[in-house]
């Protein structure tokens, strides 16, 4: 409940400070208001049924339910990740490209993008709800999670045709892999720009706002990865818990902290 109101109210507020203030609305508040909503979508989709469940003493869901879990966590986390990936080709153009930034990152190409997230984010998680879905499941009806969480689920599958979802998680995460490279390419390049700069301030501005997202980044990358597709062997309900608790939970609590703690215009719009 703790973790669920902070992030509530981190998001929350950012969403707030940035529809409010005409200051803040640029293409990165921009892009950082949707990643406030994504990540408010994405810990509500399963924490609230979570407590539900603790508070009733009761670990069921329905079919139903939790087909629309595995539909909206999905949806929120892939979105979120795309979105992230916009970002850092955001910071890379004001650093790197900054005489052609009013160009290339221009009211219509930033709303473009962002719908590319977004869009990307469902047809994706129709994909994998589909995909899941369609298999027979006979290995009784308990997920091991406190989600519906397709890894899980798999395991309830006593078909062959479990390969199908998991050839569709591979190249899921060979996606999120190809993205993982641009965003450290693009940083490589973000670095390399910075060191040049000769004003300490400017080094230390343009450091204070990619290092927290490049923080980010490889949490939700490296945790998402290793929980979809870990070896068998070395799966156990604790690790499970742990490593769904780092890529669900974590980041949308986070998130605002991170954004907004090294960040003056934010925090100025916030005291405001």
């Amino acid at each position: 409940l703790g973790i669920y109101l902070a992030a509530l109210l981190g998001n929350g507020l950012i969403i707030t400070a940035i529809a409010c203030d005409h200051r803040l609305h640029t293409p990165m508040y921009f892009f950082l208001l949707n990643l406030s909503i994504l990540d408010l979508g994405s810990i509500s989709t399963s924490v609230p049924k979570s407590m539900a469940n603790s508070l009733r003493d009761t670990r069921a869901i329905s079919y139903s339910g939790c087909a629309a879990q595995v539909f909206f966590l999905v949806f929120f986390i892939l979105a979120e990740y795309f979105l992230l990936t916009v970002m850092a080709y955001d910071r890379f153009v004001a650093i790197c490209r900054p005489l052609h930034y009013s160009s290339l990152m221009s009211s219509r190409a930033c709303v473009k993008m962002a719908a590319a997230a977004w869009g990307s984010g469902i047809l994706n998680a129709v994909l994998h709800t589909a995909n899941t879905f369609s298999l027979p499941l006979c290995q009784g009806n308990a997920v091991e999670q406190f989600f519906c969480e397709i890894a899980q689920i798999l395991k309830l599958s006593c078909s062959d045709s479990y390969l199908r979802e998991t050839g569709v998680i591979v190249v899921s995460a060979c996606l999120v892999l190809g993205c993982f490279i641009f965003i450290v390419l693009s940083y490589v390049q973000i670095f390399t720009a910075v060191l040049r700069i000769p004003s300490e301030q400017g080094r230390h501005k343009a450091f204070s706002t990619c290092l927290p997202h490049m923080v980010v980044v490889s949490l939700f990358v490296s945790t998402i990865i290793f929980a979809q597709l870990k070896p068998p062997s070395i799966s156990s309900p604790a690790l499970d818990l742990v490593m769904a608790v780092l890529y669900s939970v974590v980041p949308p609590a986070v998130n605002p902290l991170i954004y907004s703690m090294r960040n003056k215009e934010l925090k100025d719009a916030l005291r405001k």
